[in-house]
């Protein structure tokens, strides 16, 4: 059926599909793991809204404690350390895993984090990092950057670039790769957009995963997996909420907050990586379009029934194990020696 579309539709008076309502079972064709992760109800608390860093703050302290419980069971089953550390003056961490591969010992990877700019401080930040630490045997920096109400946009850019001006100092850019999700990889296509605008040498290759590069909700699968996606839930909802807060009244249109509206042309050779429930499935389809028609080299892997960023959430899972060793390859692929 067809009807006049509803306030949240993407071009004004266009026709719109009714959708019966209907049941979504879990994929029968998905592991063990992968499925219980599928299963799981709606996100708790995902239509609670704080609107300032204050409000914020602790919301991102209880989902972090939760989070951090997980960090030493991570470490010994992926066999990586962490060390804390401080860069030019920007709080991070090292993952390094038991065994750096010898093709991988002259490389470095810099992890930028999601929480929609305002949640997982501090180690809560560490789980994809370790992930790619130990699945793809790279040492890994991974960047604790500024959120509210500590600090407001840019601070996380600005802090991400700071570690990226520091590791290019020492290590051959050709043999650097930046990846991350959700907001860490809208950060990921920021980083090049502001390394292209302040003629720094790029990387060799990026892995933004599921990026926030729309923060203006504009793209298909806001709609059609809405209240599919058990972790976003809504475009409404407490990313939505948390971006405008660390946003602090910019246009939300800025490149450097949704890099889909920049100019991709000259970037590294990216993958990019979704789920067939992901919300943000179209803003990562979006860019790997975007890409490929400005010449990049361009790969995008969707994981089925996954929703947002599911690929990191289980470190025992073969998606996720497929998941990095696709991303390293593709790194292996494309960095130097």
């Amino acid at each position: 059926m067809l009807s006049t579309a509803p306030g949240n539709a993407q071009t004004a008076n266009a026709p719109v599909l009714e959708v019966p309502a209907h049941s979504v079972p879990v994929p029968s064709t998905v592991s063990p793991q992968m499925a219980k992760i599928i299963g799981l109800p709606l996100r708790t608390n995902w239509n609670v809204l704080p609107k300032t860093g204050e409000e914020w703050k602790p919301v991102a302290d209880a989902g972090a404690a939760n989070t951090i419980k997980n960090i030493p069971g991570i470490s010994e089953r992926l066999h990586v350390t962490i060390d804390k550390t401080v860069i030019d003056g920007v709080r991070a961490f090292v993952i390094t895993p038991e065994v750096i591969a010898p093709e991988n010992r002259n490389r470095l990877l810099i992890h930028v984090h999601g929480g929609c700019y305002v949640l997982n401080p501090g180690e809560a930040a560490l789980p994809e990092a370790m992930f790619m630490a130990g699945f793809g045997h790279f040492k890994v920096i991974a960047v604790d950057y500024r959120m509210p109400p500590e600090a407001y946009f840019p601070a996380a850019l600005d802090d991400s670039m700071t570690v990226y001006k520091n590791a290019i100092r020492t290590t051959d850019p050709k043999n650097i790769a930046i990846f991350g999700s959700s907001a860490g990889g809208a950060l990921t296509l920021e980083m090049i957009l502001k390394a292209k605008q302040d003629g720094l040498p790029l990387p060799g290759a990026i892995a933004p995963g599921t990026p926030m590069s729309d923060v203006t909700k504009i793209g298909d699968t806001f709609v059609t997996n809405a209240m599919l996606d058990n972790v976003l839930v809504s475009p409404d909802g407490f990313c939505d909420a948390g971006t405008k807060v660390y946003a602090n009244g910019h246009d939300l249109k800025d490149p450097l907050l949704s890099p889909v509206y920049g100019d991709m042309q000259g970037f590294p050779p990216t993958i990019l990586t979704s789920g067939t429930r992901d919300l943000l499935l179209s803003n990562t389809v979006r860019v790997h379009r975007k890409l490929r028609q400005a010449g990049v080299e361009a790969m995008l892997q969707v994981y089925e029934g996954q929703s947002h960023a599911q690929y990191y959430r289980d470190d025992t899972s073969p998606e996720a194990r497929e998941a990095f060793e696709e991303i390293a390859g593709f790194f292996n692929k494309h960095l130097g020696k």
